[in-house]
């Protein structure tokens, strides 16, 4: 048929049947390269599947493009009586009557006046009225509240049900096999699009009075920038967009307030290291040209390195004196209190919602996929049913697809580790390189070395490879991990999603994270000495940490890949949508006389996606990791992930608004796998956080030193100072000792800078000698160049830093956890009331009925023996 309704209509030509589904293909008569074969199989696919989906109870009507005439729309309806069956077999729970129950009372109390601002307005987004709900059975379906068969089931419902019939009907039958479901149509270009129609035009209040134009309310109310400042309507996204897109933005707006107390407290820990770094003793020791001046550092790579005044790092201690101060230990502990008040206080929400938007008792209703249906071509009998039931492999073979999943899974995950092998070695081979090429001015007044030490070129440099290969292998692994659960076969759409949330998750995390535990955990922590240096490979020398510690070159590597991060997905997310959207208008508008029709307009929109908001929760999970794990280096990040989620939230809105087709509306009753997710990072970031204090920031070293000022050999000051501290910690090394002198020693001439006049009570000899980074007994020393018992009292102080720490937050995090119930009592309070009113409500209406039918029984009763028993008494 010719579309000659109206532009924004949703409906099909007659004007009363609603528009549930679209359908798009291409005529195949009309290609420019006709492949007759090809073309009549596609062709008799499609007429056996619209021939179904008609037997099945659904409606069609077909209509041609009038921006393209290759492209025909097929417009689907579900009338009421398939709309009622199917509701039933889904278990969909719909309204019994008005709920004067759900109240919600505002968490700012009588300070509601303050936060009007930022509220929906009312007047322009209507409150949704509330229901007592149950299952729906067309049995009972006078117990329901039908006013208006036409806005019982809501657009999204309606859309819900006609997709779960598309994914079930079949089109082909073969070799005993059926072939059904219109993902598997599309993914083969039999169909080229399948979606529910969006309700009007997001710029624009439709035309059709009958429209309710939600579309156009999130976009000015929710979308808009100008909405920034507002919280968002959740009820009116849970009601166009369905259950799972509101939990994924209910989730991120909760996510995002909790940032602001974090963010708040970590700028105030950078502010007072900020405020305090001139105050830094250590920091003014390295700059001062009379004690970091006069220290010459071993070479820290072999031959080509040079000798190098420590007084060059000048520049990277101070900006470490902002990192590494008594505030990074404070905001350590409060992130590991702060991580679990979110997660609890977001259970509590979750549950709230869940009584709001009546998805308590979802997990009843969960059906298989339709692609699990599919192979079901084994029968086995049910252990607790004792019955026959399909299933698509035995057990034997259900154990050998899981073990090649996993080998699959972890063949991937050894090969993100020898990228990261590969990132190290260019580390340690660049280094040599910027040590051989940047000025060796060893009084370190040349700008550039002032600002560009090796060091500092080879982690920046390092940090950007590092991010352009986790982009790299983002990319591939995403299609493995599909492909690898696509091959697993889980059953229900949540074990799917599940399954690949886990294979994802345990891929993002090595690959993100692998560097900076690198950098924390093992660089410059086994380097031996200049004289037996440990070597890597057997080839390169291991790295080590500048005198300060590798805590500032881990706060370059997290800033560079957040930063980097956030870049690349709003390219990803928002710019390129934008731009594919704006070529498909550039080449319809030419041909186009008149406005098209909506579903013309949705096609093309780009599509969400298979996996839908999969990617937007492991963008922001990667996120909560970044800020839980490693925040102990870097206090700014709460403070940059706040920001970056303000217009996150707003972004996604937008993009999800204005640049895709609207999405099939799904249930869900909370956030799935990624729940136990972050508490798994929550744990774990208790750990990290206090072995970057102990084993990558100096803060322990400064204390045991700061404290045992008047016990040898540690220092004979008479009060508690922090001076002398970077000769303390700093060995010295007789250069006259240096390994593979037979080939020349090529740090011969040095004599100059370094003698032994230096204060150094245990040289014995006048050697030439030169400093290096470690607790080592000097030259001449009957155990030289063995760790000192400094060495081990330091190691002693990290390890009960470490307990200490990790136990006394541990038993906070699970008092906070037994003290905070998941669910609020006044949320259980109005479960069980509401259950109850329900049955009640139903129980009622039964026994009405029942007794209706006695009535009406004993009525008949009474008629039958009167009038058997009138003539013979007559």
């Amino acid at each position: 048929e010719e579309f000659n309704g109206k532009p924004d209509s949703l409906f099909f030509n007659d004007g009363q049947r609603r528009i549930d589904f679209v359908l798009v293909y291409e005529d195949e008569s009309r290609k420019e390269t006709n492949k007759k074969g090809s073309n009549e199989k596609q062709r008799r696919k499609r007429r056996a599947y619209e021939s179904n989906l008609i037997c099945g109870g659904l409606q069609l009507e077909a209509t041609r493009s009038i921006l393209d005439d290759k492209l025909i729309f097929v417009k689907v309806h579900a009338p009421w009586e398939v709309l009622c069956t199917y509701a039933e077999i889904m278990h969909i729970k719909l309204p019994l009557k008005p709920n004067d129950l759900k109240t919600r009372s505002s968490a700012f109390g009588n300070f509601s006046w303050f936060t009007k601002v930022l509220q929906v307005d009312e007047s322009i987004i209507k409150p949704e009225q509330e229901f007592f709900t149950a299952p729906f059975e067309k049995n009972r379906m006078n117990d329901f509240y039908i006013q208006d068969r036409d806005t019982f089931f809501n657009p999204a419902t309606r859309s819900r049900i006609v997709y779960f019939i598309l994914c079930r009907i079949k089109y082909q039958v073969r070799d005993n096999v059926k072939k059904f479901g219109i993902n598997k149509l599309v993914s083969s270009g039999i169909y080229k699009a399948a979606f529910p129609l969006h309700d009007c035009n997001f710029s624009h209040k439709s035309e059709d009075f009958s429209c309710p134009n939600e579309r156009y309310l999130l976009y000015r109310e929710w979308a808009h920038p100008r909405s920034i400042y507002k919280k968002q309507p959740l009820d009116l996204i849970r009601k166009y967009y369905g259950e799972k897109i509101g939990i994924y933005f209910a989730w991120l707006g909760y996510y995002t307030q909790m940032l602001l107390l974090a963010a708040v407290v970590g700028v105030a820990c950078f502010l007072y290291g900020y405020i305090n770094q001139n105050n830094c003793t250590w920091s003014k020791e390295v700059c001062d040209p009379d004690i970091g001046g006069k220290i010459i550092m071993c070479p820290q790579c072999d031959r080509l390195c040079p000798f190098w005044k420590l007084n060059i790092t000048c520049e990277s201690s101070k900006k470490l004196c902002i990192f590494d101060s008594f505030g990074t230990l404070v905001f350590a502990v409060f992130m590991g209190i702060w991580v679990t008040l979110f997660l609890e206080f977001w259970k509590r929400r979750q549950a709230e919602l869940e009584y709001e938007w009546d998805t308590v008792e979802l997990q009843q209703e969960e059906q298989a996929r339709p692609e699990y249906e599919a192979r079901c071509t084994h029968v086995v009998i049910n252990e607790i049913t004792q019955e026959e039931e399909r299933v698509p492999f035995t057990t034997w073979g259900k154990c050998i697809r899981i073990t090649l999943c996993a080998s699959a899974v972890l063949f991937w995950i050894l090969l993100i580790i020898a990228s990261v092998i590969g990132i190290i070695v260019y580390r340690l081979s660049v280094f040599i390189v910027f040590s051989a090429k940047l000025p060796k001015n060893l009084n370190g007044t040349d700008p550039i070395q002032k600002y560009l030490t090796p060091q500092t070129a080879t982690s920046i440099t390092a940090s950007l490879i590092s991010f352009i290969i986790i982009m790299i292998l983002n990319t591939i692994y995403e299609k493995v991990a599909i492909m690898i659960t696509n091959f697993e076969l889980p059953r229900t759409q949540t074990d799917y999603e599940n399954s690949l949330t886990m294979k994802m998750f345990l891929f993002q995390f090595v690959n993100y994270y692998s560097s900076c535990f690198y950098i924390a955990f093992f660089k410059g922590k086994f380097v031996g000495y200049p004289g037996d240096p440990v070597y890597w490979l057997g080839k390169y020398r291991n790295e080590e940490c500048d005198p300060g510690g590798c805590l500032l070159e881990l706060t370059t590597q997290l800033t560079i890949i957040m930063g980097g991060k956030a870049i690349w997905n709003n390219i990803q997310e928002v710019l390129l949508p934008w731009v594919m959207n704006l070529i498909g208008r550039c080449r319809t508008v030419s041909r186009a006389e008149k406005r098209a029709p909506r579903w013309e307009q949705d096609y093309h929109l780009q599509p969400m996606g298979k996996l839908g908001l999969f990617y937007e929760y492991l963008e922001m999970i990667i996120q909560f990791g970044f800020v839980t794990l490693f925040v102990a280096s870097f206090p700014l990040a709460p403070l940059l992930a706040l920001v970056n989620n303000i217009l996150e939230i707003r972004v996604d809105a937008w993009k999800m608004t204005t640049q895709y087709r609207r999405m099939v509306p799904e249930k869900a009753q909370d956030i799935g796998a990624w729940q136990p997710i972050m508490q798994g990072i929550a744990i774990l970031a208790v750990v990290t956080n206090a072995m970057i204090i102990a084993f990558t920031s100096d803060m322990i070293p400064r204390l045991v030193y700061y404290w045992s000022f008047s016990v040898p050999p540690y220092g004979d000051h008479t009060h508690y100072t922090m001076e002398g501290y970077i000769n303390n910690t700093l060995s010295y090394f007789n250069i006259a000792d240096f390994k593979n002198r037979s080939n020349g020693n090529p740090y011969s001439g040095l004599e100059k800078y370094t003698t032994c006049r230096q204060k150094n009570y245990l040289l014995t000899s006048l050697h030439f000698v030169s400093r290096y980074r470690d607790f080592r007994y000097p030259p001449g020393h009957p155990q030289e160049y063995k760790h000192n018992i400094y060495y081990w009292h330091v190691i002693a102080a990290k390890l009960a830093f470490i307990i200490v720490m990790e136990h006394i937050i541990y038993s906070v995090k699970f008092f906070i956890s037994y003290a905070i119930p998941d669910v609020s009592k006044s949320t259980k309070s109005k479960i069980k009331r509401e259950k109850y009113l329900t049955q009640k409500l139903l129980h009622e209406n039964h026994l009405k009925d029942m007794t209706k039918n006695m009535g009406v029984i004993a009525e008949r009763m009474v008629e039958v023996v009167d009038n058997n028993l009138r003539p013979k008494l007559e």
